[in-house]
């Protein structure tokens, strides 16, 4: 079974759908090499608002240290994302839209 065919593989597809529709957006997916501090799944920075996501199986829950990660990132006032459904998927794609809204019309992201 390909790696896009695992639960989690299916889950990134979607979320990378999803990303598709904001084409000037910035979005990054690292490979981990096994170097250095390994990170979230994907990056980006959406209309000046710093994203970040983690995709997981349905039901998975994010490993201690992505919850670290995730912690600093959402202290930094950045967004960080666990994307696990359709549920979750749903509140990305809101929250990316409303953030694309609040451009459009002149309103702060903070």
């Amino acid at each position: 079974m390909g790696r896009g065919n695992t639960p989690e593989g299916k889950v990134k597809a979607a979320v990378k759908k999803v990303l598709a529709k904001y084409p000037d957006s910035y979005w990054r997916w690292p490979v981990p090499y096994g170097y250095g501090h390994s990170g979230l799944d994907c990056y980006g920075c959406h209309y000046g608002w710093f994203v970040s996501i983690e995709t997981k199986a349905p039901g998975e829950k994010p490993t201690p240290r992505q919850t670290q990660d995730i912690r600093e990132i959402n202290i930094a006032r950045g967004k960080a994302f666990v994307v696990d459904g359709p549920e979750t998927l749903a509140r990305l794609e809101g929250s990316l839209e409303q953030v694309k809204t609040n451009e459009s019309t002149g309103q702060s992201q903070a």
